[in-house]
């Protein structure tokens, strides 16, 4: 059973029992003309987390361990979408309203759509998710529970929004949870380093937090 060195402490993982978690990585959210964009927000901040979900997506893949896409969307109708929320963005584009890429934030709509570095393989659970947390209004944790999985790597955008929402709805749930430190990334980088604090401060209270690399090299040491 892999270990690697996190914070706060070393985390062990059996891998069988151990999925990845891409959060959002959506057109909507990391391309110039979609949602994140339409909020104001510099989309060029989450590139750098890109390869870096490549590279830990592509170990996934080889070992044949379970991965999990997620996408945040809504009904074409926005009946699944609060107007706290809807009222969210710019008067001229908000959820629902036409955009570079089709009705924004909308399920099915390019812009939804994940970016194609990391486009699913039909094997992998794609997740369509009405809320900031994947649990939420979703069957994952069925679908987690089904395949026996106990441990959950956590990658995507934002940190401190749907990423760390996410993690806290799998920490309340009983699942042990690492969030990989480069392979997220936030509009906000001052939010991103607070968010990897609170993960991991007393004792852990959510979780742990730990660098690709050491992923892949418990990876790595596990083949051999």
């Amino acid at each position: 059973m892999p270990t690697l060195e996190a914070q706060p402490t070393p985390f062990t993982f059996p891998l069988s029992k151990t999925a990845l978690v891409i959060i959002d990585m959506q057109r909507d959210f990391v391309e110039p003309g979609g949602f994140g964009a339409a909020l104001g927000n510099d989309v060029k901040l989450l590139a750098p987390s890109i390869p870096v979900v490549e590279a830990v997506l592509a170990a996934f893949r080889a070992r044949g361990l379970t991965v999990v896409h997620t996408r945040e969307g809504h009904r074409a109708d926005l009946g699944d979408c609060p107007p706290a929320k809807l009222g969210r963005g710019k008067p001229s584009l908000r959820i629902g309203d036409p955009g570079p890429m089709g009705r924004i934030l909308v399920t099915g709509e390019p812009g939804n759509q994940i970016i194609p570095e990391l486009a699913p393989l039909a094997s992998e659970l794609v997740i369509d998710k009405p809320g900031k947390g994947a649990f939420y209004a979703t069957p994952l944790d069925g679908l987690l529970r089904a395949r026996g999985i106990t441990h959950l790597l956590f990658s995507g955008v934002t940190t401190e929004v749907c990423v760390q929402t996410t993690m806290r709805e799998a920490n309340d749930r009983g699942y042990e949870c690492l969030l990989i430190e480069d392979a997220t990334d936030s509009y906000f980088p001052a939010f991103k380093q607070a968010t990897l604090e609170m993960i991991r401060a007393q004792g852990g209270i959510v979780g742990w937090t730990a660098p690709s690399a050491a992923v892949l090299e418990a990876l790595r040491h596990a083949d051999s």
